[in-house]
């Protein structure tokens, strides 16, 4: 008789080997797959070469479509429309609550161009300008992720993006209403039924029918990682998103039934998926444990949590709060979650984080949909130098520097010496002629 395999593992962070296990926890390969990689290089390139003639060969092989031409996978504006009037009221109602909140909140980003002048009459500042044409990729098929095209796109349509054009598969030719539905609602520009890497590469190089985008956002599965990875540089991309996590800090006072619902909330996206519990009452982790056990029949994405929790969750036993903090910012995690009496008496002392979710009333699921905040957020550790997707994301920023004559005469003194230090003599002479004598 074998001993059953625990839900979820327990660690201590006191013991000598705390540090070697959390290591192997957190472990994850981000896209590295030859094989994948071989075959990304090559759509990448016949689409590169052969523009929309590829894109549909594709399209049609990998989707199960038929089609003779890309004209006949862009989806009329009619269409979107005709989504969002479709649905029942109550999704109708929900999407538009959730996309005015988006909306609010990035539009407290916007970043403005500003300048400043010195005394000589010398001018500083900064040109903020929207990218002309952004892509989104939404990942199709049995996946349906309207909230991902809020996410995504309302920032860019508030930062000024002009066009914004949509990707998204539709294997044997299915498309999901409230998908459509979102871009309508976000102000979506395009729509393509196109995916894959081959979607990735259209919004990259461009075909006689698509034009090239200046940046990709947006989630997929590892072909589309790989592509945009392999793209980036030809254009920006959001990021190489690692799978979805969660980390909570709890005084031991919250509903026990709550954090272990707050723990599935991650465990069920995908197996590799990462939930972890941090909390210095032991008593706690064994009656959130037991809700565990309780509550993980009852959901219908049971055996992908149940992996998810088996293999890379884990309740972590701390001392005290300062403990649990330095954890939590060892880990940096893509959602963190202060679940206590006092969430503002720990604020300080986060060092990175993804998003920060305040108090017992403030689940992670909440911030997925329709807090307003952005859910595209840094994972695997990168939360230690990045940040939420944003508005400002989709804005550039352009020095603007225009010098008084006295400015230029003085400037150009500093300048002579340093060109000079750097043996630059054409710098040095062209900064020269606009000293006064």
């Amino acid at each position: 008789m074998t001993d059953k395999q625990p839900l979820i593992a327990r660690l201590d962070a006191s013991t000598a080997d705390f540090s070697a296990r959390l290591d192997a926890l957190l472990a994850w390969d981000s896209v590295s797959d030859a094989g994948v990689a071989e075959v990304v290089d090559e759509i990448l390139q016949a689409v590169k070469t052969r523009g929309d003639a590829a894109l549909v060969e594709y399209t049609n092989r990998l989707d199960r479509r038929e089609v003779s031409s890309l004209a006949d996978l862009i989806v009329p504006e009619s269409k979107l429309h005709e989504a969002l009037e479709s649905l029942p009221a109550e999704q109708r109602q929900a999407l538009e609550v959730a996309a005015e909140r988006i909306r609010r909140y990035h539009e407290h980003q916007r970043q403005p161009s500003w300048d400043y002048t010195e005394e000589d009459g010398t001018r500083l500042g900064q040109k903020v300008t929207p990218m002309a044409r952004v892509g989104l990729y939404v990942p199709g098929g049995k996946a349906s992720y309207p909230s991902s095209v809020l996410m995504n796109a309302i920032p860019a349509k508030v930062a000024g993006v002009a066009e914004l054009v949509m990707v998204v598969p539709a294997p044997g030719g299915e498309l999901n209403a409230m998908v459509l539905a979102a871009a309508a609602v976000a102000g979506v520009d395009k729509v393509v039924t196109v995916g894959g890497a081959q979607a990735v590469a259209a919004l990259a190089y461009g075909t006689e029918s698509l034009p090239k985008v200046d940046k990709i956002v947006g989630p997929g599965n590892i072909y589309v990682a790989t592509a945009k990875r392999a793209v980036f540089g030809m254009v920006d991309i959001d990021m190489i998103a690692g799978p979805s996590e969660i980390l909570v800090i709890c005084d031991g006072q919250t509903d026990p039934d709550w954090i272990a619902m707050d723990l599935f909330s991650q465990a069920e996206h995908d197996e590799q998926a990462q939930s972890i519990l941090v909390s210095p009452d032991a008593a706690f982790l064994d009656r959130v444990e037991a809700a565990m056990e309780r509550l993980l029949p009852t959901l219908s994405r049971e055996a992908i949590a149940r992996t998810s929790l088996a293999n890379r969750g884990a309740l972590i036993l701390v001392q005290d709060m300062d403990q649990a903090l330095a954890v939590s910012n060892r880990i940096a995690p893509e959602h963190l979650e202060l679940s206590v009496a006092d969430p503002d008496a720990l604020l300080p002392k986060v060092a990175h984080a993804g998003a920060i979710f305040m108090g017992r009333y403030t689940p992670e699921a909440l911030g997925d949909y329709c807090a307003g905040p952005n859910h595209v957020l840094p994972t695997s550790g990168t939360a230690r130098f990045s940040s939420p997707l944003g508005v400002y994301d989709f804005q550039k920023r352009s020095s603007i520097i225009h010098c008084s004559a006295e400015g230029a005469s003085e400037l150009a003194k500093t300048a002579s010496v340093l060109a000079r230090g750097e043996a630059l003599e054409a710098h040095a002479r062209s900064a020269e002629y606009r000293i006064k004598v």
